[in-house]
């Protein structure tokens, strides 16, 4: 892999692959196992492989494959109990699977049915009910304000906890990205201090950048052999590892900072500052997906375009100069 004759592996692509075979372990029924392996080998493998591929797999798209996994299992453990099987499951059978569970459990078992209609292992006349797309909302500008002010200002939180927070608050960052950015990201010259997460790098407000500097000179998880020279700006437990993201998200919301509803709050309060080109170069958001979120919150940059507004158009005269 090194060498590049073979292509690297996704960890998470290894984990899932080393949490299988126990999952099947625990099945009874030799016929379920046989299902369940082949899903796994013929579709939730390759959606894994195509999105390392496209970009990288992240915590919750790891657990989001093995949640699919379970609840198939489930699902087919289910009919059993109903005195029926998957090649036999009916209308009846799948609307009563959906009434009886919840959004979390529908939306991991869509997967599976989906496979299963296409590859015919079940009837290709069973209709999917509908699923009620659920968006969390994002907090109000008072709320942000409010969490941002607790944040810099309590000294009982842990202090990578409130510079990962207010990274969230300001600049509307996924902890994905979050975790990898490093002490080299955090330029100071001795008078200001710029957060690169996109080009131009992004200046910090004065009291969250003092909190910035403070953190960077003690951080956690610096005390390890491996570590002491590490230049993660959220080091992890593990040797030359930055901080695992879906931890953080956990620990955050446990200081009441709803990582989701920060993010959409800090997206819509820059766009309501700045143009979404500019908001999508300096904070490393795809153009489409800032315009998106403008058009959402009614913003009104809609006409600005992007690119390099110190050119002048190809072909254009000073006027003054062009010839009478």
């Amino acid at each position: 892999m090194a060498s590049g004759v073979l292509p690297a592996v996704d960890k998470y692509i290894c984990s899932f692959q080393r949490w299988l075979p126990g999952h099947l372990a625990d099945i009874a029924d030799p016929e379920h196992v046989k299902t369940i392996k082949l899903f796994a080998t013929w579709h939730v493998l390759p959606h894994l492989r195509e999105r390392a591929d496209r970009s990288h797999i992240t915590p919750s798209v790891r657990r989001f494959a093995a949640e699919q996994i379970k609840h198939a299992t489930i699902f087919l453990r289910w009919l059993s109990a109903r005195d029926s099987t998957l090649s036999s499951c009916g209308q009846l059978d799948i609307d009563a699977w959906f009434a009886e569970n919840t959004e979390h459990g529908r939306t991991c078992l869509k997967p599976f049915l989906n496979w299963a209609m296409q590859s015919r292992r079940c009837p290709c006349s069973l209709s999917i009910p509908t699923m009620k797309v659920s968006r969390r909302p994002a907090l109000s500008e008072d709320e942000r304000l409010a969490a941002l002010g607790r944040l810099l200002t309590d000294a009982d939180t842990p202090m990578r906890l409130r510079v990962a927070g207010v990274i969230v608050l300001l600049y509307a960052q996924p902890l994905t990205r979050i975790v990898q950015l490093t002490v080299d990201d955090v330029l100071h010259d001795g008078e200001s201090t710029l957060l690169r997460l996109g080009e131009p790098a992004s200046p910090v407000p004065a009291p969250a950048a003092a909190l910035l500097l403070a953190y960077i000179a003690d951080r956690d998880n610096m005390n390890t052999a491996t570590n002491q020279a590490s230049r993660w700006l959220f080091p992890g437990r593990r040797a030359g590892r930055p901080a695992r993201p879906d931890h953080m998200s956990s620990l955050l919301g446990e200081i009441g900072i709803p990582v989701a509803a920060a993010r959409g709050a800090a997206i819509r309060q820059q766009l309501l500052e700045l143009p979404a080109p500019v908001v999508a170069d300096a904070l490393g958001y795809h153009d489409k997906t800032t315009s998106r979120l403008l058009r959402e919150g009614g913003g009104s940059w809609s006409r600005y375009a992007a690119g390099d507004h110190t050119r002048s158009p190809v072909g254009w005269v000073p006027r003054g100069t062009r010839d009478s």
